[in-house]
């Protein structure tokens, strides 16, 4: 009888995270930000010297989500820059080719995200106005990055992404592709900030 095929990958940081089962004990934020660093959104077809990083996106979509909602808290925003952290092991797979994998795709990234949400003191998912918010945060990062970054006109862009909202807020520096060490070192430094201020507690 043949042994089952291995489902679990060996992280730096020492960790083996199954990837069908995985346990919040088996995830480490640095895992997560050398593996975000190194994934390139668009599959890698963006302007530049530099890939346009998972976790420079993932600021981004923190950035958006706090102009959009200027009243969060920090554990509204580590959701936010949390919202794509499993592809720190299954990669950005663009929405069409996700559509065309079906369920099973998105049934591992489900179960990794709460895996990690967990890890950090987040509930295993996301309320429903949090998740209307990552998505128009996501959504407005994403025709963003398609009209600056991946060749998109802004036809194009509305037609697949939607007319974009308006956002108060300078949002150049983080659509300016980053060197991989400083995409992974600005994501581990919000992260941590934002940790630290839960971690703090209320002002008494």
């Amino acid at each position: 009888m043949s042994a089952p095929a291995r489902a679990w990958q060996r992280m730096l940081s020492g960790r083996r995270l199954d990837l069908l089962d995985p346990s919040p004990l088996d995830v480490e934020i640095a895992d997560i930000a050398h593996g975000l660093a190194r994934v390139a959104r668009w599959n890698g077809q963006t302007a530049g010297p530099h890939v346009f990083s998972v976790a420079q996106h993932s600021l981004l979509v923190e950035a958006i989500g706090g102009a959009l909602e200027p009243g969060l808290g920090a554990a509204e925003r580590l959701e936010l820059l949390l919202h794509d952290a499993p592809e720190y092991v299954i990669g950005d797979i663009i929405s069409p080719f996700k559509a065309a994998i079906g369920h099973s795709y998105k049934a591992v990234e489900t179960r990794l995200l709460a895996a990690i949400r967990l890890r950090f003191g987040l509930a295993p998912s996301a309320n429903a106005a949090m998740q209307r918010l990552s998505k128009r945060a996501d959504r407005l990062s994403a025709y963003l990055e398609a009209t600056r970054l991946a060749g998109f006109s802004q036809v194009e862009a509305v037609r697949v992404f939607g007319k974009p909202d308006r956002v108060d807020a300078d949002l150049a520096a983080l659509l300016d592709p980053w060197p991989t060490a400083e995409a992974q070192g600005a994501f581990l430094a919000r992260f941590h900030a934002l940790a630290d201020t839960l971690a703090d507690g209320p002002a008494s």
